[in-house]
């Protein structure tokens, strides 16, 4: 992700849906939640601590909290390969909830997986209110591939590729590795459906949590941005909340057209009929992106 964001002033933008603002009540500026991505941290200078001083500047006042998983940026590094994701979410919760800052409600912004533990805090964690989340390229419907994996840990990488392999829903894979915990096998649905720790069950695959589904569409706006050329995610539909088709690794579908979305199973459906799904787009490589499309296309959500 590092290497990624470093290309943050030299990507062209590209938007092609856009929406309406959320503004804090009586114009008072509504504090930021940031959770970053695999194989980087809350505070690297050339990505998350970048997009923090940005933001900062172009929003006078506003407080910024970048997500540390950990006592120290190695440990918060290493946790966004190696640490249970039900843990952080339930760690970033107790962060939450003790923050004086963040009692009014905050907007949340995650960046790559960081996207999909953001948007679990919204369902199990209601308090403090998250008001607007903003996914970034992240993998609401999990991956089916680790064609590229961003930074420069390649080992790493190449460990993870080979142990999703041999057994992503193994217990002990599931147990302790992240990648695994939203690893979606559209071939193998009924080992994912009984196996998967995190993601199966923030997706409704096994039962309808009613407190999920209101927690949701408790937020005002849900933001989604996919980056078209990506060579990260696989599927890059999984951004847009779509994916394969299941019994088969071809064919993708909309999240419209899904079977979570049909029998609003998350209530994306009635918060897609109120007008709070938002659809972006840019034209980069994961995660890439200009400070001017930054600003002109996600800044007005946390104005």
């Amino acid at each position: 992700m590092a290497v990624l964001l470093s290309a943050l002033l030299l990507a062209a933008p590209v938007l092609l849906v856009a929406s309406s603002p959320v503004y804090g009540s009586n114009n008072r500026t509504v504090p930021l939640v940031m959770w970053h991505g695999m194989g980087d941290s809350c505070c690297n200078p050339l990505s998350m601590g970048a997009i923090k001083k940005m933001i900062e500047e172009d929003i006078s006042g506003i407080y910024v909290l970048s997500l540390m998983i950990g006592k120290n940026v190695v440990e918060d590094t290493e946790n966004g390969f190696f640490l249970d994701v039900n843990k952080q979410v339930s760690m970033v919760c107790d962060q939450l909830a003790q923050d004086p800052k963040l009692q009014g409600g905050y907007n949340a912004m995650g960046f790559s997986q960081g996207a999909q533990f953001l948007r679990a805090v919204a369902q199990r964690c209601p308090s403090p209110p998250m008001k607007t989340l903003i996914s970034v390229g992240g993998q609401h419907q999990g991956v089916y591939g680790l064609p590229r994996c961003p930074g420069e840990s390649s080992h790493i990488c190449d460990m993870i590729r080979e142990a999703l392999n041999r057994g992503a829903y193994s217990d002990l894979v599931q147990k302790h590795l992240v990648q695994a915990q939203y690893w979606h096998d559209p071939l193998n649905d009924d080992l994912y459906k009984k196996h998967s720790l995190f993601l199966a069950d923030i997706n409704q695959e096994r039962a309808v949590n009613q407190t999920y589904r209101k927690n949701l569409q408790q937020l005002q706006k849900f933001v989604m941005v996919k980056f078209l050329q990506d060579s990260v995610v696989d599927p890059v539909d999984t951004e847009w909340f779509g994916f394969l088709k299941t019994g088969q690794a071809k064919e993708t579908e909309t999240l419209q057209d899904s079977v979570l979305y049909k029998e609003d199973r998350l209530g994306l459906a009635a918060m897609d009929k109120a007008g709070k799904l938002v659809f972006l787009a840019s034209e980069g490589d994961h995660l890439q992106f200009s400070r001017e499309w930054f600003t002109s296309n996600l800044l007005p959500y946390l104005r």
